[in-house]
């Protein structure tokens, strides 16, 4: 298996996971926050994807997925187009509402994009430093796992508030 095999195989992990917690779910299940300045889940599976999609297309050299597939004006959300979510405010994080169907193809499409980009890399590739800004400077390889930690653990922060919103039949 090459590196870009593995990390195929991690990001096609978080489409499924996506694709789960969105499953059926409705508007009002998305925007529901446990507490006041907690995330909802349908900011979570946003933020997750604006940050896939921001970073794979920082190292690509692409235009995101976010504009070029026109996603910025199909949420038309009240924020700024490059933003990605993070540091927002608890009032940030209530403007970020989309319906489950648009989440879902937003993600797919970065998804999609993200796989692309992965079968073009090789391993010699993830060596390459893509960020100056940190000691010691951030190589592909170390950004492309970057971006799948940060996704797995949202998908899962949403898997978990999908749980406890929504508890199983039989359950409560």
């Amino acid at each position: 298996m090459s590196p870009a095999d593995l990390l195929t195989e991690a990001i096609d992990r978080v489409l499924e996971s996506v694709e789960s917690v969105l499953d059926g779910a409705d508007d009002a299940l998305l925007a529901e926050r446990p507490t006041p300045d907690a995330n909802s889940i349908g900011w979570l599976v946003w933020h997750l994807t604006r940050v896939q999609d921001d970073h794979v297309a920082d190292v690509a050299g692409t235009e995101q997925v976010w504009t070029d597939g026109g996603y910025a004006e199909r949420f038309d959300l009240p924020i700024e187009t490059g933003d990605i979510g993070y540091g927002h405010t608890s009032a940030q994080v209530a403007l970020v509402r989309a319906p489950a169907g648009l989440l879902a193809d937003y993600y797919r499409a970065t998804h999609a994009r993200t796989v692309e980009y992965l079968a073009s890399i090789s391993a010699d590739d993830l060596d390459r430093v893509v960020d100056e800004r940190w000691d010691p400077p951030v190589t592909l390889g170390v950004r492309l796992v970057s971006v799948v930690n940060d996704c797995t653990q949202h998908v899962g922060q949403a898997a978990y508030l999908r749980g406890m919103l929504s508890p199983a039949p039989g359950r409560g």
